[in-house]
């Protein structure tokens, strides 16, 4: 009874990529600070709400992946029998309803900017297969979250969270162009190499005076994480596509860390590298993609 229950919770945590969810949780941090910070009250409701539409969209993804994978990810839950479509339909819609309604919770902006998010989660698990620009709508999946996050907050919406939102769009939505052959036996594209390096070159541009030192630090070891996960493009050979991506969204939360870095306490960049290293470890045991 217990290895059962185990088996179909480990199904569970696979359907939700939840490997992936510390690097979340950090665009959750990163807009809230972005947005002033201060409402520490609301952070709960946040980090919960954001939570369960990430599951819920993953699970829908399966669901709408279904026949795809059948052909060629066999391994997945649906096609390998380990649940049925029904239960990943009613878990995937349950999690989005739940997590709408704990940010509706928060206020009138946060709810709007919610439903926002919630259709953009659904046209990418419904095109994502059938379209090219689905890696930005991807890309503004993870924008969305920095602007509900800083909603949230006590600047509200501002300048901040929307731009550095725009740099994560561009960073997720490149690593998603590349992801989108893991399943193929396309190469690589190197194009989307421009798109992981607009967080530096946007830190760059907006970081000046007193907080340019910080940025350039912080730029540096992003720079340094995103070429060390891209490297086997250019070594020749077989590529491990699920590794790079794997990799690159890990490398998420360097990108939120570097948002924060012109005036990023002490303690919220210890929060930072521990997401980093959570996302890593969880990344052994349940696939991030």
């Amino acid at each position: 009874m217990n290895r059962n229950f185990f088996r179909q919770l480990r199904t569970l945590v696979i359907l939700g990529r939840m490997s992936n969810l510390p690097t979340v949780w950090s665009n959750c941090l990163a807009g809230w600070w972005l947005g002033g910070g201060e409402t520490f009250s609301n952070l709960p409701w946040l980090l919960f709400g954001i939570t369960a539409l990430y599951v819920g969209g993953m699970f829908l993804n399966d669901a709408f992946d279904a026949d795809f994978d059948r052909q060629h990810r066999p391994e997945r839950p649906i096609p390998s029998g380990a649940i049925s479509p029904p239960a990943v339909w009613g878990w995937g819609l349950a999690w989005l309803a739940l997590g709408a309604a704990s940010l509706i919770a928060i206020g009138t902006t946060t709810g709007v900017l919610a439903i926002v998010l919630l259709v953009c989660i659904v046209l990418y698990d419904a095109t994502h297969k059938v379209i090219t620009a689905s890696p930005w709508l991807m890309g503004a999946c993870r924008f969305w979250v920095y602007v509900i996050a800083g909603s949230t907050a006590g600047g509200g919406v501002s300048g901040w969270p929307i731009w550095c939102g725009v740099a994560l769009a561009l960073y997720v939505a490149g690593l998603s162009h590349m992801a989108r052959v893991e399943s193929s036996r396309a190469l690589i594209p190197r194009w989307p190499l421009a798109l992981l390096a607009a967080p530096v070159g946007m830190a760059m541009l907006m970081d000046t005076g007193e907080n340019r030192e910080p940025a350039i630090w912080l730029s540096l070891i992003l720079v340094l994480w995103i070429v060390r996960c891209v490297r086997p493009v250019f070594q020749g050979g077989a590529v491990n596509v699920g590794r790079i991506a794997s990799g690159l969204l890990a490398g998420i939360v360097f990108v939120d860390w570097l948002a924060v870095a012109p005036e990023c306490p002490r303690g919220l960049s210890v929060v930072f590298l521990i997401l980093f290293g959570a996302t890593l470890g969880l990344q052994r045991f349940v696939p991030a993609t």
